[in-house]
């Protein structure tokens, strides 16, 4: 089964159970509507990449892992959008679930979905449980203080704010605990792989930070230009496009060098770049390649 097929069975499993008798109606579909059709499912890939590269020996709890993981990111999108931060109207081409449902169904369906992810961790580890609180931890400290999801969109709140600490906290974190997760699920070593997601983490929220200065909104499935008219912190703005770039270039190069030694070692490395390159407007691409 590939890497596709594997996430997206163990969220539709999940939002099965979530969808259960006794659930409300509305909540239920908001939850599926934030996490279906997905995006491109970076974190998660990343996850199951990892967990292949250590040689996984249980791929039910990398899938467990990497789905947790996805659920926590499109928690973060629902919260995202909400009037109180982007107040965006659309996310992944449709409406976000604020503009769907309401904004008091979208709150509490980015909490059902944070709840839902560990409860997959814990459905997914039953055969080997010894690896369970290495997950939680490591899930839930991307999740999140000091240095999580939640604090990165906090930082948002702050009169002043470092651009790194603040992508390292608000992208880098699901990245890292994508890298190490994979790690944890696979018997690895977690810290081993944690310098992989976070360079990674930093390279897309600076791939981002270019999209949304350079992209059309059609192509992106979201509005563009927001970090400049909400005064956000953002690479462009701090940088400049060609710094930007030569920003992403040596992030790149750091995620290349940070890959531990392991069986998928070089096919990892030789698609580290190309899977940056991808999220990047075409003529930027260009310019970075």
């Amino acid at each position: 089964m590939d890497a596709t097929a594997r996430i997206e069975r163990v969220l539709t499993t999940a939002l099965a159970r979530a969808r259960s008798p006794g659930c409300p109606p509305l909540l239920a579909e908001a939850m599926r509507h934030a996490v279906f059709p997905g995006g491109a499912r970076i974190r998660p890939r990343l996850c199951l990449a990892v967990a292949a590269a250590c040689a996984e020996d249980d791929p039910a709890v990398t899938d467990a892992a990497a789905a947790a993981i996805e659920l926590l990111h499109c928690a973060s999108l629902v919260h995202d959008d909400m009037p109180c931060f982007d107040n965006a109207d659309i996310r992944r081409g449709k409406p976000s679930v604020h503009r769907a449902f309401g904004a008091p169904l979208a709150l509490l369906t980015g909490d059902a979905l944070i709840v839902l992810s560990f409860q997959v961790l814990a459905w997914g580890a039953a055969a080997t449980p010894q690896r369970l609180s290495g997950l939680m931890l490591t899930i839930g400290r991307a999740a999140g203080a000091p240095g999580g999801i939640a604090a990165g969109q906090a930082w948002e709140c702050e009169p002043e704010v470092d651009l790194a600490a603040y992508h390292r906290s608000k992208t880098g974190a699901l990245f890292a605990a994508a890298t190490a997760a994979g790690a944890v699920a696979a018997g690895a070593d977690a810290d081993a792989w944690r310098p992989l997601g976070e360079a990674l983490g930093e390279a897309y929220q600076v791939a981002d930070d270019l999209r949304d200065a350079a992209s059309d909104p059609a192509e992106l499935g979201k509005p563009v230009g927001v970090d400049a008219a909400l005064g956000r912190p953002n690479a462009v703005l701090q940088l400049g496009i060609d710094g930007a770039i030569g920003r992403l270039d040596s992030l790149i190069a750091v995620a290349i060098d940070s890959v531990p030694d392991c069986p998928g070692a070089d096919a990892m490395r030789a698609t580290i770049r190309a899977q940056v390159m991808r999220f990047l407007p075409k003529e930027l691409a260009q310019r970075a390649a």
